[in-house]
């Protein structure tokens, strides 16, 4: 495995943990995790048997991970790989179409206070891991209907002049009024402004989701196997 040399996406998690988010990391020299309270991503710097050893011993009996990677991990003795299918990195270097530059008014960005609005509107819409301190990753903004927030998007994981755009999610009483665009369009707005390229992560059999980021500018750039890691049973 040769990270140092290798475009910076295709190690994601690892670059993430080592570089812009390390203050998020727990872990050894071969294996790293975000902290299980942010999110369940981890990586390792080699597959070798040391290293899996040194990612079983971040996982929780009952606990586990989730790894991006380019190719499908192998078993191994102290840890259990169940595929859990192949996402689209996709990635956008230009603004929105149309794009006026302008602030949307109705965005809010959101803090601590908000966590548990949060945590309520990712539980009802699954738009995909959202723990208790994911919005220390980056700037989070919403959208709120009186008191309750209604749709919302986030920056996950970054690395050096990348930043992830993630937890996009609509309410269903709201959806169909181009909130989450909206809300998207800004976050993309800023990156690009900090001089980063925004990407995202979707799945490939998400076909509405893929016109729809192909749609907005997005571009598939390299698809990755997405593995669930458990320790191994009787560990």
């Amino acid at each position: 495995m040769t990270i140092a040399t290798s475009h910076p996406l295709d190690h994601l998690v690892w670059n993430a943990l080592t570089g812009r988010q390390a203050h998020l990391a727990v872990g050894s020299p071969r294996a790293l995790r975000f902290h299980p309270d942010v999110a369940p991503f981890a990586a390792l710097s080699e597959t070798s048997p040391q290293a899996f050893q040194e990612l079983a011993a971040l996982l929780d009996p009952d606990g586990f991970a989730v790894m991006p990677v380019l190719a499908p991990l192998p078993q191994a003795m102290e840890i259990d790989v169940e595929p859990v299918g192949v996402l689209c990195q996709m990635v956008a270097a230009d603004p929105p179409l149309g794009d006026n530059g302008g602030e949307d008014a109705l965005a809010l960005v959101l803090g601590e206070a908000d966590v548990p609005d949060m945590l309520d509107l990712t539980a009802r819409t699954k738009p995909g891991p959202f723990a208790r301190r994911t919005r220390e990753m980056g700037r989070y903004i919403g959208i709120r209907d009186g008191a309750r927030l209604v749709a919302m998007a986030g920056e996950r994981m970054q690395v050096e002049g990348y930043t992830e755009i993630s937890a996009v999610c609509v309410d269903e009483t709201h959806r169909g009024q181009g909130l989450a665009a909206r809300l998207m369009n800004q976050l993309r707005r800023a990156i690009l402004a900090r001089g980063d390229v925004p990407f995202l992560h979707v799945f490939e059999h998400n076909h509405a989701a893929l016109a729809l980021y192909e749609k907005s500018g997005f571009v598939t750039r390299r698809r990755f196997h997405l593995c669930r890691v458990t320790p191994a049973a009787g560990r």
